[in-house]
């Protein structure tokens, strides 16, 4: 069964707690939490003190996706501050300080993901593959919301889904953008694990039927 992970940056940050709480009871099992610095992506979001407040709030896996320039600088911090996986982004850094920051990660007893843009191919993901517990594609441009599926970006979760199950590897494939009713079962069928949703879940009244409508538990 798929895992459905709704974004926080969608939620009402007045009630941040309660929101969690009813996802949670809604059968949701994750919690994305988007990290934007300005500078990796346009646009500014939330960082530690937030992270800080919500790991208190709840026992929901923590899911913290990084669009911030040189993660390695953050990510004790930010695996301190209650990340249960901390995602980093292919284009962010060199390929060695990424995986000094997956290898950190690791030691400090978190998982680790890599994502990539959309204009990003796909093979940068692979020379870290058998190093993470994540592979995220994103399937609008990362540092907004509301954006429309780019339905072009299934390719590389099919490409990534092959080379996990002829590789054996013990790796969830993610999905970020856009996911809704109508776009979850292209993602599923593509090959994706986990899928993140903002406004299809947080924006919703009934929280299970929209989780429901989803197709997943």
């Amino acid at each position: 069964m798929a895992i459905i992970a709704p974004s926080v940056l969608s939620a009402d940050f007045s009630k941040l707690a309660l929101e969690a709480e009813e996802v949670r009871a809604a059968g949701a099992r994750w919690l994305h939490f988007d990290v934007m610095d300005g500078m990796f992506v346009p646009n500014i979001s939330m960082g530690i003190p937030v992270l800080k407040s919500l790991r208190r709030a709840t026992d929901m896996f923590l899911d913290v996706h990084l669009m911030i320039e040189k993660p390695l600088r953050y990510t004790r911090q930010f695996c301190q501050a209650g990340a249960d996986l901390l995602c980093f982004h292919v284009e962010s850094d060199t390929r060695e300080n990424i995986a000094d920051a997956i290898a950190m990660t690791k030691e400090l007893g978190k998982k680790a993901g890599i994502s990539l843009k959309p204009a990003t191919a796909v093979e940068e993901l692979l020379p870290f593959m058998e190093t993470v517990d994540l592979a995220l594609v994103m399937t609008v441009e990362p540092g907004f919301g509301g954006q429309k599926f780019m339905a072009g970006q299934l390719d590389k979760l099919r490409v990534l889904r092959e080379h996990i199950d002829r590789l054996g590897l013990n790796c969830l494939l993610e999905v970020d953008g856009g996911i809704d009713p109508d776009t979850a079962p292209l993602a599923l069928e593509a090959g994706a694990d986990v899928l993140v949703a903002g406004s299809a879940v947080f924006g919703k009244t009934d929280r299970a039927a929209a989780i429901a409508a989803l197709g997943v538990k």
